[in-house]
């Protein structure tokens, strides 16, 4: 019996029984077995969540690129590794074979290594969708920088914010960035951040759009030139497996993005894993994941997980609506992909489109159909299941979180028979526990509470990048030693969960998470608003969208209303990015408090969601007539 290719029911119950019974072993023999390791470690695991302290395979030496890259040469030189699709579908797709992709790493990390970086420096990577985002992690990878992607849909202020966090020496862009018909100005955005950024000794520029753009003297660098004149052999610098290997920014509850520290060794072990066993991938097979590399999903599932594995990875630069609706449907077609991963927004978008946009793609080769980002719903589920997988391709409706590194709770395809919205079963490793309100342990099924995991899996986030107090109160000062995961769950007769959404103040937009509070605070500097309170309510494409509630310092008549809307989304898309933009805002004379000062969201929630008829107990708000004016004034 394999503990690392899990392929059919009776295994999934052997494999996790032992992986709860004995995880050290568990863990130690996945890890023993399928990597390459520069020494064994000493320890497997070290854990505290009330500190919180995590170390995993403690004592091992090892490079994360010689397991994605370099071991597969010999038996997989020729394979492509990652196959780049633009966004013009007349621009000719990119194979990269893993002995290229090994090329290519090398000569960026000796253009890093010359521009005075090395173990431990910061990097910030700032790129669209091409080979160069995936190239330019790996480099940092190989020479032990720690890179901290920044998703290039960010505003110059949220990039800034970013790179002063965490101190990067370097960033790395584009001069532009294609987005359907659009282009994107992003050295314009990195130019804007380093304005607040003096430490950032130099900016590489990846030519992509060939765009006119200002370079700054003894700053600047063109990418292509210094890549051509370095050479193509690096020796990897060895590191400790709880060394980080990357940083990743995740929107908080409160103001500040948190970054999110993963090291070296158990993000390795755990990627590589969960990739095989939620996609079931063979070695001739080509796997897809559409997100971007900017968030967490891009990372584990389009560059490490897959290239540890040796499979062939799609990276795609456009957008399924351009040049039409049968892009993604095309791209399956032309690649023969067989385990396609997207948004359940996505699907919802490309759902309301006619039909004949798939009907003229073959889609024959698909054998697993994944979502991620936010549950999906039941509509969206049917239409992914019976239209693109034509009922063959199961769905893996996958639930996991920037912090837990991979996914955690999911169906595998072939094994887990699947129920639509349940994301099913808990991969091997995984011990997951519903809590009640009094923080006790929910037992039995057919219950529901606050999804929490209570024993450690190697792909944990170790900490926030310069808070380790912070990583605290977030993640483990809600439930005695159990990491809070912020989502709430059910669990039904038959073990299976379903999440059920966020219980803090975090809204899923298009599978983003967003902070309400960075989002209130931008508002809040705009000269006319006196206070702001953000909810998030039910969108058919988006999953959720933003509603404003918002008082002013004086009120305007409504042609002036009209402007502050337009530049209250003006003020969030420069400070943010596009990406928080309000959908529906409404001025109010009060936001419904209590006594004791605190804004009542549950109440606007379900306001702005039309659910009016049960608002609770709102006799304990300093002014419950302010509810009734609220909901009169609701935006339909």
């Amino acid at each position: 019996m394999s503990n690392y290719h899990i392929k059919s029911l009776e295994e999934y119950f052997k494999v996790y029984r032992h992986s709860v019974r004995e995880p050290e072993l568990f863990w130690s023999e996945i890890a023993e077995e399928h990597f390459t390791w520069r020494k064994g470690w000493d320890n497997i695991l070290e854990w505290d969540f009330n500190k919180p302290e995590i170390k995993w395979f403690e004592g091992a030496k090892l490079n994360i690129t010689e397991n994605c890259i370099d071991r597969h040469l010999l038996t997989k030189g020729e394979k492509t590794a990652i196959l780049f699709e633009p966004n013009d579908p007349n621009e000719e797709a990119e194979h990269i074979s893993y002995s290229d992709l090994h090329k290519r790493v090398n000569k960026f990390a000796n253009v890093l290594k010359a521009e005075g970086i090395g173990k431990g420096d910061r990097v910030c990577i700032y790129l669209p969708m091409i080979p160069e985002l995936a190239v330019s992690m790996l480099a940092c990878a190989r020479i032990g920088a720690i890179h901290s992607v920044v998703f290039a849909g960010f505003s110059s202020k949220a990039l800034a914010t970013r790179i002063k966090d965490c101190d990067a020496k370097i960033v790395i862009t584009s001069d532009g960035s294609y987005r359907g018909q659009k282009t994107i100005d992003l050295k314009g955005i990195v130019d804007e951040a380093l304005k607040q950024c003096p430490d950032v000794a130099s900016v590489l520029v990846a030519k992509r759009i060939k765009s006119d753009i200002e370079m700054v003297d003894g700053r600047d660098k063109w990418l292509q030139p210094l890549l051509d004149e370095a050479s193509d052999e690096c020796d990897i610098e060895i590191m400790e497996a709880e060394d980080p290997l990357f940083i990743l920014y995740t929107s908080g509850s409160t103001g500040k993005p948190k970054g999110m520290v993963h090291t070296s060794a158990g993000y390795m072990v755990y990627t590589a894993y969960t990739f095989k066993n939620v996609f079931q991938y063979k070695n001739e097979d080509v796997y897809w994941c559409t997100a971007d590399i900017g968030w967490i999903t891009g990372h584990s599932y389009i560059v490490y997980g897959p290239l540890l594995n040796g499979a062939t990875s799609v990276m795609f630069e456009g957008v399924p609506s351009y040049p039409d609706f049968s892009r993604f449907w095309e791209i399956v077609e032309k690649h023969k992909v067989n385990q396609f991963y997207t948004a359940p927004t996505a699907i919802r978008a490309l759902a309301k489109e006619n039909l004949s946009y798939l009907e003229k793609h073959d889609l024959s080769s698909l054998k697993v159909l994944g979502t991620v980002g936010e549950p999906i719903n039941e509509e969206a589920w049917h239409w992914y299941n019976d239209n693109v997988g034509n009922k063959n391709s199961p769905v893996v409706d996958t639930w996991w979180q920037t912090e837990t590194g991979g996914i955690m709770i999911s169906p595998i395809p072939y094994v887990t028979p699947t129920i639509p919205t349940f994301a099913t079963m808990p991969l091997p490793g995984v011990q997951p526990a519903l809590m009640d309100e009094n923080a006790q342990e929910i037992k039995g099924n057919q219950v529901e509470g606050m999804l929490c995991i209570k024993y450690p899996w190697p792909g944990i986030a170790r900490t926030i990048w310069g808070n380790h107090e912070r990583f605290k109160n977030t993640y483990f000062s809600a439930y005695d030693n159990m990491y809070f995961t912020g989502d709430g769950a059910r669990r039904d007769a038959t073990g299976y969960y379903r999440i059920t959404g966020r219980v803090d103040d975090v809204v899923i937009v298009s599978g983003h998470n967003l902070g309400t509070a960075p989002i209130e605070d931008s508002i809040n500097e705009h000269p006319a608003v006196a206070e702001s309170a953000i909810v998030g309510f039910p969108h058919e494409i988006k999953g959720n969208a933003l509603y404003g509630f918002i008082t002013l310092k004086e009120t305007g008549e409504s042609r002036v209303q009209d402007n502050l809307r337009k530049e209250i989304n003006q003020i969030l898309s420069e400070h943010i990015g596009p990406i928080a933009k309000l959908d529906k805002i409404q001025f109010c004379d009060g936001l419904p408090k209590t006594r004791s000062g605190k804004i009542m969201r549950r109440i606007l929630r379900k306001i702005a969601s039309n659910e009016t008829d049960d608002l609770g107990d709102v006799s304990t708000l300093q002014d419950p007539e302010v509810v009734e004016n609220i909901i009169e004034g609701r935006i339909q």
